[in-house]
């Protein structure tokens, strides 16, 4: 490279701009702590929203498999990968859904980059594609949408009319729309409102495809998420969140599920996943529906904090569920805030654009079941002592409720 390396002037650009990533050694560790630097901190980071990561079920059963199956799986699902468990926890997926069939595999990112190229494939539908999504959806879907090749629109953040006239058009142009949400936002921790999603979807003729991968084992009937009681084209979910482990699969029809199995190359041309995966998964399933009480103890303790929040000025936005982001404009004063809350030993990680919107840099809270109430009362504590300077530009109490995410 020359002396003016491009990539160095963009990681400097970054720098200046309070934006730079870096990869810190982080190892979990029980009762919702993690360990860096050799301190040890309350994770408000993390996504095992149950705890499931360091359940005693789970490792047993990831060790049961790989002792009795060997480290990998050595090629795809299509050749010798496809290891019995997938069809058992495939089963317990599309029950708990309320689905004809369910799919397993890799990442979420995968899943969402990967499936959505495949559904909007127009040589297959048969006319051209419209990918309708939420401003404020995940990264892969609109990679996804993009990698289809299919026109892409993007309506504001959970704006249903502005939802529905794009819808209109499409019927106009006649093209296939496919609607593209989250259900429990990541980075804002609200939700969409999936009755009016789907209602729409019917009166248009769109396919729904719903993103379930912070509403998977914490929310909806038996922790199997909010399209558990809504009908959806597509639910897609992970294991890598509050089921403690790794891997995503979707819900579906059976007849897409066969067509995926022909036509998306994330499935095709992807080694299977280990069978410790794979045993961890199944584990978790069995444990979903009996873990009520943890779910609720969650919800009522990030309305708890919620409330001390805003009590305190702090902006939450829209936040309804276990996700609660603490809003502060620049990128700077959430720097400066999670250096603060970390010296009180306390982990919540800077978001900043381009993960968020330009001036919505924000820490982002996230509550587990491992967490006691002393950690809650100590998070608390310290936000109250943060010295006002901190306290950034997005500040004013944010809503305390949307009625157009109910959550349910």
């Amino acid at each position: 490279m020359t002396q003016d390396d491009p990539y160095l002037r963009f990681c400097e650009e970054r720098q200046a701009a309070h934006q730079f990533r870096r990869l810190v050694a982080s190892e979990i560790v029980p009762e919702g702590r993690v360990r860096r630097d050799g301190q040890t901190l309350i994770n408000f980071a993390s996504n095992d929203y149950l705890g499931l990561s360091q359940h005693p079920v789970l490792i047993e059963r990831a060790r049961e498999a790989a002792a009795r199956y060997g480290a990998g799986t050595t090629a795809s699902r299509l050749i010798t990968g496809n290891h019995p468990l997938y069809e058992t926890i495939e089963s317990k997926l599309a029950k708990g859904k309320g689905t004809e069939a369910a799919l397993v595999m890799a990442s979420g990112y995968q899943t969402n980059l990967t499936i959505l190229a495949a559904l909007a494939d127009e040589s297959v539908v048969g006319k051209p594609v419209t990918i309708l999504a939420d401003r404020l959806s995940h990264h892969s879907l609109l990679q996804g949408a993009t990698l289809s090749g299919a026109r892409r629109l993007r309506y504001n953040h959970n704006d249903y009319s502005r939802l529905e006239l794009l819808l209109q058009k499409q019927n106009e142009q006649k093209t296939q729309p496919i609607i593209v949400t989250e259900s429990v936002f990541g980075m804002d921790g609200d939700c969409a409102d999936l009755g009016i999603l789907t209602a729409l979807a019917t009166r248009y003729g769109a396919m729904l495809y719903v993103d379930e991968a912070h509403a998977t084992g914490i929310m909806g009937a038996g922790g199997f998420g909010l399209c558990a009681t809504h009908k959806t084209d597509i639910a897609m979910g992970t294991f890598g969140k509050a089921l403690g482990g790794f891997g995503s699969y979707i819900a579906c029809r059976s007849v897409l599920r066969d067509y995926l199995v022909q036509r998306c190359g994330g499935l095709v041309y992807s080694t299977a996943l280990p069978p410790m995966v794979l045993g961890a998964m199944d584990a978790a399933l069995d444990l979903l529906p009996t873990l009520d009480a943890p779910r609720a103890r969650v919800a009522a303790e990030a309305e708890r904090l919620r409330v001390a929040l805003r009590s305190m000025g702090w902006n939450c936005g829209a936040s309804v569920t276990h996700i609660i982001p603490v809003i502060l404009g620049s990128e700077e004063a959430a720097t400066q805030l999670a250096d603060h809350l970390r010296h009180h030993g306390i982990l919540a990680p800077a978001i900043r654009p381009p993960t968020v919107p330009r001036g919505t840099s924000r820490l982002r809270l996230s509550l587990s079941a491992a967490h006691s109430a002393e950690d809650i009362d100590h998070l608390i504590t310290v936000m109250k002592q943060v010295p006002s300077p901190l306290m950034g530009e997005g500040q004013g109490g944010g809503e305390t409720s949307r009625a157009d995410s109910p959550c349910v």
